[in-house]
């Protein structure tokens, strides 16, 4: 299935984004999920998804940012504590775009991350030998 090309509001917020992050040397770029996202020391930090930024910020304080204006939680369940979407209209200034970003990046460190998955024909055969070798543990208690 090919893939949409994204649209000028969107690569201008990828491209906002870059430039903040320009000056660090342990960021990645990576699509997950339809969204454009940005990994700061191999960590969820920021993304893109149309016109909306996301935001990783600290947990303990979600309730403080749920009640900011111009936002919505990444999984209204609750189960992505400290994730968040904000609008265009909760980062069309200097000062606002200023506050995710410093929030997100402040975060990072006590952020934790997400094991890589590992890829490719290998990592598949590891898997699978992994999963056996747990099966026959199981069995053998």
């Amino acid at each position: 299935m090919a893939t949409r090309p994204l649209s000028d509001e969107t690569l201008h917020l990828i491209g906002a984004l870059r430039t903040a992050l320009a000056q660090r040397s342990d960021v990645d770029e990576r699509t997950m999920f339809g969204c454009y996202c940005f990994f700061v020391d191999g960590k969820l930090c920021m993304g893109v998804k149309g016109e909306e930024l996301l935001v990783r910020l600290p947990p303990d304080r979600h309730g403080e940012f749920q009640e900011m204006q111009n936002t919505r939680e990444l999984s209204p369940g609750g189960c992505m504590q400290g994730y968040f979407w904000v609008e265009p209209n909760g980062y069309a200034t200097r000062a606002q775009w200023s506050f995710w970003l410093d929030e997100a990046l402040a975060y990072n460190p006590q952020a934790k991350a997400s094991p890589r998955k590992a890829k490719g024909p290998a990592a598949q055969k590891t898997s699978g030998t992994a999963a056996v070798k747990t099966r026959q543990k199981k069995h053998s208690i």
